[in-house]
């Protein structure tokens, strides 16, 4: 898995016309489009102010209420656990066997919070600046500095339900750094921090389903959105284990279904995650916004070869005490790590960004990996011309810390690592490369988490609201339990206090409609009948994402990529291979729908990478860098959200811009050094 688009390095930087993709006719531009509902004033009273004018639900008319939920995760299970709690009637539904097994128990490392336990500087008002600063001026001011202020609340609220977070000698909770910040702020529980916060959610949500509040659906897939007369007011699902395609009904519709980042076939996410909840919202006309958005983690396990179907990640934690290196001449590549003297060993981070070292931001990070290895210098075996790994290395901290001491903080993970690669982190020194994890793009959503189709709710990484283009480490916890336990059930209440609403009946035209569409898109799939597996389409799918909409694009590559994806759609709807019958368990029809949304899903992916001619974050586009090979951002150009409207099937996206501007931050380049 390499990038075609070898880096250039130095250079003067260099501008290009911004409407690329409407020359190419691969898109139009149509009104722009704000956020009303923030409320205006200072940053810091804006929440204060929004909870105060929303409207109320009192107790007995909450019972009348009906709220559907999509998405098990720390997300969707707080909100599920809330809205239950408050009286609302809630479903919740989840593609696993269990709300347990949501993509959340993946996280490791921890969980961000402005509580400054460290008396280091740490306040609401740097968490808010640090998330700004990391996401390289391209998130929204006013959520970044809701989700820091809440942030304090999420902690007292895991604490209460029994969440066992690493406490120093003296009883207090510990902290730890993560990149992009000089301060210690991330709360955890290990390496198993996403695991633990899942466990108090999950019994939030089964005492709520014991109850009678919550009704589970697990085992239910969401292959479609039930709009009527403008609203959102259910969804389609399909019951994995019977096959049956059965329509749910509610006042309203929660997304909370995760990220795409599996587009790239190979990542750190879950095999199930996927983008089909957002992207048949999208087709209905929610927005989808910053779609090429997405987060290369540096510290995961090196790809190893063709057989792989995902990859693991190691927590961004272990460059609070590893120390990231590669040899300094490309012919010790080959040696024992530890027959290399420290003479001859490049920390290149540290040398780079001595302000920052090893906890610079991923995409940074991220970047800086893939540099030295297109040098010739990365180490492990060959994947195809180049050797993708660099060494992340314990050796310092086991002589200042001990083996003990750092199997208390990192015990899971280092065991991890040796069952997977079988080498011994302790002995020698881990080998880690960048590969894709989160998500930063999602369905448009304003200061209320509401999508552009009234009564839809999108929560957590399935939004795109808080990280701009680029997530620091231990923000995708915080922001799922924010949205969950703290933003959405004050939000969507004041869209409830405007009903009751009509009662709507299976027999509705837009149920209807929307139930037969899913009815003839199976059907469609199973009768194709073709010669080539899911699997492989998924997989040159992946192969084309990585290598033109990656860790660096270019306009050649991603209209190279767009020409691509087209093809492989296109004979995918004519050479498709799925086993098995609709009306019965079936994987084989499972990941058809779900490829078949990636394929879609790509296109935009790489549009919106065209026409965002600048660097940002993890987002590098060749044409623009400073003459050191650092992102360079075009401000006077693209300071907006790109906002997608779909065009309907053969025709052109329609691009919605956001305006970012900033009251709070002064938006300047961002500097690590």
């Amino acid at each position: 898995m390499t990038d075609t688009n070898a880096a250039t390095t130095g250079g003067a930087a260099t501008k290009a016309a911004p409407n690329a993709g409407i020359v190419h006719g691969l898109y139009t531009e149509g009104e722009p489009i704000s956020d009303t509902k923030a409320p205006s004033g200072p940053i810091q009273d804006k929440w204060s102010t929004r909870k105060f004018e929303s409207g109320l639900v009192n107790p007995a008319n909450r019972r009348k209420l009906s709220v559907i939920i999509v998405g098990t995760g720390l997300a969707g299970g707080a909100a599920a656990a809330t809205l239950g709690e408050a009286g609302y009637q809630v479903k919740s539904f989840c593609y696993q066997d269990s709300p347990r097994r949501a993509h959340s128990i993946a996280a490791q490392g921890g969980i961000n919070a402005a509580k400054n336990y460290k008396e280091d500087g740490d306040s609401t008002y740097r968490l808010f600046y640090d998330t700004v600063k990391g996401g390289d001026y391209r998130s929204r001011e006013s959520n970044v500095y809701r989700l820091a202020e809440v942030s304090t609340n999420i902690i007292d609220q895991c604490v209460a339900q029994g969440v066992p977070f690493a406490r120093e000698y003296g009883g207090l909770l510990d902290n730890r750094s993560f990149g992009g910040v000089q301060v210690s702020r991330t709360f955890y529980a290990r390496g198993q921090t996403g695991q633990q916060l899942l466990i108090g959610a999950y019994q939030a949500l089964e005492r709520q389903v014991a109850a009678g509040t919550v009704t589970m659906f697990s085992r239910h897939e969401m292959l479609e959105v039930i709009v009527a007369d403008g609203k959102a007011r259910g969804i389609i699902a399909r019951d994995l284990v019977t096959g049956e395609i059965e329509t749910h009904l509610a006042d309203a519709v929660v997304l909370a279904s995760g990220g795409y980042g599996n587009v790239f076939y190979l990542s750190t996410n879950a095999m199930g995650s996927n983008v089909t909840a957002t992207w048949r919202a999208h087709r209905k006309g929610a927005y989808f916004a910053n779609p090429c958005y997405t987060q290369i983690h540096p510290t995961c396990i090196p790809v190893s070869g063709d057989h792989q179907s995902k990859l693991t990640l190691m927590s961004e934690s272990l460059r609070n005490d590893g120390r990231i290196w590669v040899p300094k001449r490309a012919e010790d590549c080959e040696k024992d790590p530890r027959d290399i003297p420290e003479e001859d060993r490049d920390y290149y981070l540290e040398r780079i960004y001595p302000s920052f070292g090893n906890l610079v931001p991923r995409d940074i990070a991220s970047r800086q990996a893939k540099n030295v290895c297109d040098e010739g210098r990365g180490v492990g075996p060959k994947v195809g011309d180049f050797r993708r790994g660099v060494y992340l290395d314990f050796t310092d901290a086991l002589k200042r810390m001990s083996a003990d001491a750092v199997a208390e903080k990192y015990g899971n993970l280092l065991d991890m690592y040796q069952r997977i690669t079988g080498e011994n982190p302790y002995e020698v020194p881990m080998r880690i490369y960048p590969a894709v994890h989160y998500t930063m793009g999602g369905l448009w959503v304003d200061y209320d988490l509401q999508s552009s189709i009234p009564g839809l709710f999108v929560a957590g990484e399935a939004n795109f609201s808080d990280h701009g283009a680029n997530r620091l480490g231990a923000s995708a916890l915080m922001q799922g339990l924010a949205d969950g336990y703290f933003v959405l059930p004050h939000t969507i209440r004041d869209y409830l206090a405007k009903g009751p609403f009509e009662k709507l009946a299976d027999s509705h035209p837009d149920v209807v409609e929307a139930k037969a569409s899913v009815d003839a898109r199976v059907q469609k799939m199973l009768s194709i009948n073709g010669d080539r597996s899911v699997d492989s389409f998924h997989k040159e799918l992946g192969n084309i994402m990585w290598e033109y909409c990656g860790m660096e694009r270019s306009e050649e590559g991603l209209l190279k990529a767009i020409d691509l994806i087209r093809g492989l759609r296109d004979e995918f709807w004519r050479n498709v291979k799925v086993l098995g019958a609709a009306d019965t368990l079936n994987q084989s029809l499972e990941k058809a729908g779900r490829v078949a949304d990636f394929l879609e899903l790509g296109e935009l992916m790489c549009i919106d990478a065209l026409h965002r001619r600048e660097s940002c974050g993890g987002h590098f586009r060749a044409e623009s860098q400073t003459e050191d090979g650092e992102a360079l951002r075009h401000d006077d150009e693209f300071a907006y959200v790109a906002a997608w409207e779909f065009g309907g099937d053969g025709n052109t996206a329609v691009l919605h811009k956001e305006d970012l501007v900033y009251e709070a931050i002064e938006m300047k380049q961002r500097s690590y050094k």
